[in-house]
């Protein structure tokens, strides 16, 4: 069966203010696809993401979404196709969990309009979606950071996204609570969605992802299959270890 592709970027360049991040970017993310997006500090994987939704002008290249250029999609319209979970999401307002989730569907209220009862489940829907739907009335700030990553997830799936664009999902949460979101992830993939992800755990990405993107020096570095491009030699040379350290911290992680 062939994959619809959802996001397509082809020659890419990114930067700020003309100065290069990274170049000659080409990536496709299909329905029910996890991709995931590995690469060392500073090297553009927050910067990728915001070119794909448009938050930051491509230096070169192009970007289609559902074979339409980037460009021709309003903001609105966009946000009715793709969901983007920042690594920072957190709030110290006391919005309750239903309210962070609501926020999602403001792509389908009007300006100055308030949510509809229609709104309002789906919000539930996508709380009950995570499996977390008891946490409706809590308020968010009090919550753990698994507990606030799933809002955040449930929020962008309140959007009604075709893909979902996730910024290191796991960051700073537990074991206990990297497995739940890693869970989460994988269903959404069975669901049909197109998740495209950053995370600095290889073995995360060995986990969940069908393909594999790595990004250093400015370029893509390789992609493909999770257990092609996730090779002791590459990894190695991305982060400029000795092979034996590579191989040291997969063998503990998650075994030989």
């Amino acid at each position: 069966m062939v994959r619809k592709t959802i996001i397509k970027a082809s020659g890419l360049t990114t930067g700020f203010d003309a100065k290069q991040v990274a170049t000659a970017i080409n990536l496709e993310l299909k329905a029910a696809q996890v991709l995931c997006l590995l690469g060392p500090n500073g090297s553009g994987k927050s910067t990728l993401f915001k070119t794909l939704l448009g938050l930051i002008p491509a230096l070169a290249g192009t970007v289609e979404v559902l074979d339409k250029p980037l460009s021709q999609w309003s903001r609105r319209e966009l946000a009715r196709r793709v969901a983007y979970v920042p690594q920072q999401g957190s709030t110290q307002f006391a919005f309750t969990a239903l309210e962070m989730v609501l926020m999602g569907r403001s792509a389908y209220i009007n300006y100055f309009g308030t949510p509809s009862s229609t709104d309002k489940a789906i919000a539930l829907q996508c709380l009950e979606r995570m499996g977390i739907d008891h946490l409706a009335h809590r308020s968010f700030p009090e919550m753990s950071g698994g507990e606030q990553q799933l809002i955040l997830l449930a929020r962008a799936l309140a959007q009604e996204p075709e893909a979902l664009l996730l910024d290191e999902p796991t960051a700073s949460l537990d074991f206990g609570n990297q497995i739940l979101v890693l869970e989460q992830i994988q269903q959404l993939r069975e669901q049909g969605l197109a998740i495209f992800m950053s995370t600095h755990q290889p073995e995360h990405a060995a986990r969940i992802a069908d393909e594999v993107l790595l990004l250093a020096n400015g370029t893509m570095f390789a992609q493909g299959p999770a257990h092609e491009v996730l090779s002791v030699s590459h990894l190695a040379t991305m982060y400029g270890l000795e092979e034996q350290r590579v191989i040291d911290y997969l063998t503990t992680k998650i075994g030989s």
